[in-house]
């Protein structure tokens, strides 16, 4: 079997369910090796996972942006010997992997969705319009590895939960891998105020709202809340303020593939559709019958979503008992 190599760039206490499906995608393909960048305490309890053999540590934790994550990854890589190297498809992962590709010269594949067992690459292009594959044709001797980062919410969750099973305690590699010198330095973090919802990008369920809400999010954020869903946000909504700008989906904010996205309010212009097109169910709620977003939905509501959000709450309230 292939040797993979799965990199976090941060750990929590648990894993995060963008996690859970790389070290399925990885399961898949063979024996999986971790390297993780920044973490606090002993992180490998968490990767007591059936499949993991190797964990590989830096002797101190790598926040993001320290330029000598790219050490570990190319340790990690040369330790594991590794065909493949797999990431998320988040700023700070892929600017990692990024460095890591020039380093190794090799091929690096952003944006995934799936990868077979021959490292045959399938992503989506143009908002969904085209779908691709690709591979690595490398002139390198020995061959290098391809890196590929993926999106979340490829493979279905009880898929993962089947794959991603505890397991025994991996074996533990602290590599000889310490901060660079010279390089960026924070002074001060400050932490941003939790929410109990996910990671827009990692959301498995999407409520968006744009210029429709008026600036009054309230009956979004209850929707989001009874189904465990991220909150997001059109352009206009963000511009206008109502909403932060790490809420925005779109060509120019944070691109989603939820299996359920629901849009309320949002005219569904190109740049926006751009954003959540690959989403396996659409659900648009809006006013306009003619809205453009009803052109990819799969189901549509026309009507204020003032009057059927409260509809739809209600409902999931009497459905829970």
């Amino acid at each position: 079997m292939s040797n993979v190599l799965v990199f976090f760039d941060e750990l929590g206490e648990t894993l995060t369910p963008a996690q859970k499906e790389l070290i399925a995608q990885a399961a898949a393909l063979g024996e999986v090796h971790i390297a993780v960048a920044a973490y606090e305490g002993d992180p490998t309890p968490v990767l007591a996972v059936n499949g993991v053999q190797e964990v590989y540590l830096p002797e101190v934790s790598l926040p993001a942006p320290e330029v000598a994550i790219v050490d570990l990854l190319e340790t990690s890589v040369a330790e594991s010997r590794a065909v493949v190297v797999l990431g998320s498809s988040t700023a700070d992962a892929t600017d990692a992997l990024a460095r890591l590709a020039v380093r190794l010269d090799t091929g690096l594949i952003c944006g995934a969705a799936s990868i077979s067992a021959d490292l045959v690459v399938t992503k989506s292009e143009l908002a969904g319009s085209y779908t691709t594959t690709s591979r690595l044709v490398s002139a390198a001797a020995p061959a290098q590895p391809l890196v590929v980062t993926f999106k979340p919410n490829n493979i279905d969750p009880q898929r993962v939960d089947t794959l991603v099973t505890e397991g025994e305690q991996p074996e533990v590699n602290v590599l000889p891998v310490r901060p660079s010198v010279g390089g960026v330095e924070i002074e001060e973090r400050t932490a941003m105020e939790v929410s109990a919802r996910p990671a827009l990008a990692e959301a498995r369920i999407v409520v968006a709202g744009g210029r429709g809400t008026d600036g009054n999010f309230t009956p979004l954020e209850e929707l989001a809340d009874e189904l465990g869903a991220g909150l997001g946000a059109s352009r206009a909504a963000t511009d206008a303020g109502w909403i932060e700008h790490a809420a925005q989906v779109g060509q120019t904010g944070v691109t989603v593939s939820p299996q359920l996205y629901i849009s309320a309010g949002i005219s569904g212009a190109v740049h926006q559709r751009a954003g959540m097109q690959t989403a396996g169910t659409i659900v648009a709620i809006n006013k306009d019958e003619d809205a453009q977003v009803f052109e990819i939905a799969d189901f549509g509501v026309v009507g204020d979503l003032h009057e059927v959000i409260p509809q739809m709450i209600e409902e999931l309230r009497r459905r829970k008992g």
